[in-house]
């Protein structure tokens, strides 16, 4: 039976590698699948990992209907034996039911990769509907490090090395970016460290500060 199937998991952990592995294997054996793909940071209607693969995709911008597009895409004698949308958590609520609507009356897999919470540890409503309709959830093994060494749990956003948690929900940057003053950068941290708000900028900086004030010699 055709699934809807959910890869969660934080940023730099490997969900758009997979999106690309999925991607070659099914093309390898003969099949043709639609890639989806929202705000990647190799630009409009492209799908890119961190290992520096690329490759074309649909931008599914706000107000993108997944199901007229695909059924208007069979209408007209094209194939399609499977979905892949990258991205997922910048959908909209109403964008996931249409994925969902995909799977239950054309009868394709779709294979939705994001991650679940923002900056602030707050659901992204794309990835809150995929949690309520996804046939399966997987979180994805390949696990980020927070920079002490710990496992990653949180996404933090940073602007030149701080870590903020005010501001839109959905500002593209890149994981390991902004640390010069200004620049808006993302971060994966353990949840002590997102708690703490503490980045590797800013415990670099702690680090080179004394811990306590020199006394003079009398």
């Amino acid at each position: 039976m055709p699934e809807l199937v959910f890869f969660s998991g934080t940023m730099d952990c490997g969900k758009s590698t997979l999106a690309l592995q999925i991607e070659h294997n099914r093309s390898a054996r003969g099949l043709q699948g639609m890639i989806f793909t929202r705000d990647d940071r190799a630009g409009e209607g492209k799908l890119s990992s961190r290992l520096g693969l690329v490759t074309d995709a649909v931008e599914a911008a706000e107000g993108f209907d997944f199901y007229a597009y695909l059924v208007a895409h069979l209408s007209k004698g094209g194939r399609c034996d499977y979905v892949i949308a990258d991205e997922a958590q910048f959908l909209a609520p109403e964008q996931i039911d249409q994925l969902a609507r995909v799977v239950d009356d054309l009868e394709l897999d779709v294979f939705a990769f994001g991650i679940t919470t923002d900056f602030r540890s707050k659901l992204f409503p794309g990835s809150q509907r995929l949690v309520e309709l996804a046939d399966r959830v997987e979180v994805l093994q390949v696990e980020a490090l927070c920079w002490c060494g710990a496992r990653a749990t949180h996404n933090a956003r940073t602007v030149g090395g701080e870590m903020v948690v005010e501001g839109a929900q959905v500002v593209v940057g890149d994981v390991n970016a902004g640390d010069d003053v200004g620049e808006v950068g993302y971060e994966v941290l353990c949840r002590r460290h997102h708690r703490r708000r503490m980045t590797a900028a800013t415990a670099r900086a702690a680090a080179l500060s004394p811990d306590v004030l020199p006394v003079p010699a009398e």
